[in-house]
């Protein structure tokens, strides 16, 4: 059953505590990566053998196989996954930037030029779920951004095939190539390369707990976008809110994943006990009881807070990856609520509408992240570079700027370089 703390009489630790997965795969985890470099396809074919079950002959999935899958996609879910790629769509083209150029007296020029990544590597989980929402989450942003490569990666079945409707979402989407390969050994596939898998620059997409530490070691070798923890959801909820709506919400994300994390913060104690009766009422009509409820008696909780500002005040603390505000004047709230993932506001917005059709990315920062992270944008997929340049009279006019300032910080080669193109032993000698 999930807890009820009253935040006045509770230990700061119990408030904010989050619980971390038992046991750490940072071992076996090296030993896949470290597999995967040596032995290339051959390693992906033996751990898709042992972790899926599966013999596959082949890694990539031929075009063939993905418009098979594409015609055997629920046409009702195809007709959603174009409709649901059109929302997504509209709302990251308003990230897309531009580069600039600033012309500025004596001829200086200096500007930013907005570079799509070449190749980028989309992960999208398998296993007890498959979710071709992720695959339009994180392709979308990359199309409009111009990358010119989205090589798709994702476990197998038990008949070796990718799931129609992930293959529908791919190639709605435009992904380029498809692998059937997932865990650890399809990061590390996809950050070094393999005889079939080419070597990516960036790496994005959720995944278990193997997936996400194989990420955080590639790191480096290639971008991520970020190491992902189980999902969570923070409720803030007045007493005139539905108990029945809240713990179906709050049980939206306990259904992901034991680790998951579902959390109420009222200043009312009464809907706090009618959510958590409701929370049992609902639970063994679930589909995925079993992991809902060890999410559910694990990382639930209802704070109790003594008002609703005080309850903007912990949910800023916890930072959570999804916040629903379901009050009556929601907008009062949002300059106030500093660190959340993606913000869903009233009564009238679950934070489902954002996992399928809403338009915002789904793919959010978790554990806390979101005190100094973002959602994935079209940003993730570009990179920035400057340039600058200088006419001789507005050196010039730098020179003795630029000097002082490097020798006060002792760097004298830094200001020779500026020096000597005005020393008279060498004017003359270079073009000006």
């Amino acid at each position: 059953m999930i807890r009820i703390l009253k935040e006045s009489e509770t230990k700061r630790e119990a408030i904010f505590a989050r619980e971390d997965p038992v046991g750490s795969v940072e071992e076996p985890v090296r030993e896949i990566i470290a597999q995967v470099r040596a032995k290339g396809d051959e390693a992906l074919k033996r751990y898709t053998k042992e972790f899926d079950g599966v013999d596959i002959t082949s890694v990539e999935v031929g075009q063939g196989a993905i418009d098979e899958g594409f015609r055997m996609a629920d046409p009702m879910l195809v007709d959603i996954l174009y409709r649901a790629s059109e929302r997504v769509a509209a709302f990251h083209q308003h990230q897309v930037r531009n580069s600039f150029l600033v012309n500025e007296e004596d001829g200086i020029l200096m500007g930013q030029k907005i570079i799509p990544l070449e190749r980028v590597g989309l992960y999208v989980p398998g296993g007890t779920a498959a979710y071709p929402s992720s695959v339009i989450m994180n392709c979308i942003p990359a199309k409009l951004a111009g990358v010119k490569e989205i090589v798709m990666v994702t476990p197998p079945g038990k008949d070796g095939k990718i799931p129609p409707n992930i293959l529908a979402a791919a190639r709605i989407c435009g992904v380029n190539r498809v692998f059937r390969v997932g865990g650890a050994q399809a990061i590390a596939a996809l950050a070094y390369g393999t005889e079939s898998v080419p070597r990516v620059d960036k790496i994005v997409g959720p995944g278990n707990q193997f997936v996400a530490e194989a990420k955080k070691q590639v790191f480096g070798k290639v971008g991520i976008d970020m190491v992902a923890g189980p999902s969570e959801i923070l409720v803030i909820a007045d007493g005139k809110c539905d108990p029945r709506i809240v713990a179906a919400d709050l049980l939206s994300q306990a259904e992901h994943d034991k680790n998951a994390s579902a959390v109420l913060v009222t200043d009312s104690e009464a809907l706090a006990v009618a959510v958590q009766a409701a929370i049992e009422e609902q639970l063994p009509k679930l589909r995925r009881e079993e992991i809902a409820r060890v999410s559910i008696d694990t990382n639930g909780k209802i704070i109790v807070a003594d008002n609703l500002d005080t309850a903007v005040e912990i949910a800023n603390e916890i930072a959570p990856e999804h916040l629903e505000v379901c009050v009556d004047r929601p907008f009062d709230y949002l300059d106030k609520i500093k660190n959340a993932g993606s913000i869903f506001l009233g009564r009238n917005c679950p934070e489902a509408l954002g996992d399928y059709f809403a338009g915002p990315n789904h793919t959010l920062p978790t554990s806390g992240t979101a005190r100094f992270s973002s959602p994935l944008s079209v940003d993730d997929f570009v990179k920035k570079t400057q340039y600058t340049y200088y006419t001789r009279p507005a050196l010039e006019k730098a020179q003795p700027t630029v000097s002082i300032f490097a020798k006060q910080e002792g760097l004298t080669a830094h200001a020779r370089s500026i020096d000597i193109r005005f020393d008279p032993a060498v004017v003359g000698k270079e073009n000006p």
